[in-house]
């Protein structure tokens, strides 16, 4: 199997920030690499904690403007990661954050029992495919990436990207391979231990079983992003709103950076993002998301 076309890489992320998070390093490197990156994020993230205390009255309680603010931050985070194209799921505003509630503290998220009548769960789940699967056979990509079945760590809007993708792909014959992005339980221990050995790092440090994280040994795909962490911290740091980042010596080459959401708990940014293969080709697929598609791992005409 080969492409015949330039490598298009497309991402389906539920929220504003979900981009840069879960996987800021792979779409900095493949757009570094000529690859076309595409973003679909299916809400504005309405039902997200603020951090900073002056822009709390942006909150869904208060004025409910914070989607509006969370454009604003997306598309600064879009640029920080190279991103080529933005779209919204059916549209800017069509569908709304459903909110979570904690089940377990940090790595184990639930539905709302009251979401909002326009929330993404609540959202028509064929005009919801029906959404992705235009904009697939426009965009054209290769591979395509979202969460795994449980949303990662359970958050309702996680899960429905999850199903809505897998249904809208399988209907594209375009789309050759289709990777769940997971969370690393060795990448994270490893993470964790440098952070707790850093000076001053203002966040809770946690336990690994506190964060959601995959046995490696599932990983089917890893990808390097350490030359690309400059421009994924500045794709967290383009989302004030809801993500603190922390950075240690990293302009002398120490290079640990860490960030925490609204519950103040450490996460490390690691070298390293991690892929499960969920549909298509294996041959190759060890090598990158697009190895053996024509290539290395970004793609036909990619060196490393």
């Amino acid at each position: 199997m080969t492409l015949t076309a330039p490598p298009r890489l497309l991402l389906v992320h539920a929220h504003p920030d979900d981009e840069a998070l879960w996987t800021g390093g792979t779409i900095a490197r493949h757009a570094a690499h000529g690859v076309q990156v595409t973003v679909v994020t299916c809400t504005l993230g309405e039902e997200g904690e603020v951090i900073p205390e002056h822009l709390r009255g942006l909150a869904s309680d208060r004025a409910d403007q914070l989607g509006g603010y969370r454009l604003g931050e997306l598309r600064s985070a879009c640029s920080a990661l190279g991103v080529a194209e933005h779209r919204f799921l059916g549209g800017l505003g069509r569908w709304r954050d459903s909110g979570m509630v904690w089940q377990e503290p940090g790595r184990a998220a639930g539905t709302v029992p009251d979401a909002h009548p326009r929330a993404l769960v609540n959202g028509d789940f064929p005009e919801q495919c029906e959404a992705l699967e235009t904009v697939l056979r426009e965009v054209k990509p290769q591979v395509v990436v979202t969460y795994a079945a449980d949303g990662g760590y359970g958050h309702p809007d996680h899960i429905r990207a999850h199903d809505v993708t897998m249904a809208a792909t399988a209907k594209v014959p375009d789309v050759q391979r289709v990777f769940h992005v997971v969370p690393s339980r060795e990448a994270i221990r490893t993470g964790l231990e440098r952070l707790s050995r850093a000076e001053g790092m203002p966040f809770r440090l946690p336990q690994l079983a506190e964060l959601p994280h995959v046995d490696d040994a599932s990983i089917t795909t890893t990808v390097d992003i350490g030359e690309h962490l400059p421009a994924k911290i500045g794709g967290l740091r383009a989302h004030g709103t809801q993500v603190r980042v922390w950075l240690d010596q990293w302009d002398s080459g120490a290079g640990i950076a860490g960030y925490a959401l609204s519950n103040d708990v450490a996460q490390p940014v690691v070298p390293t993002e991690h892929y499960v293969l969920a549909r298509g080709e294996q041959q190759g697929a060890s090598t990158g998301l697009f190895g053996g598609l024509g290539g290395d791992e970004t793609g036909p005409a990619d060196g490393r």
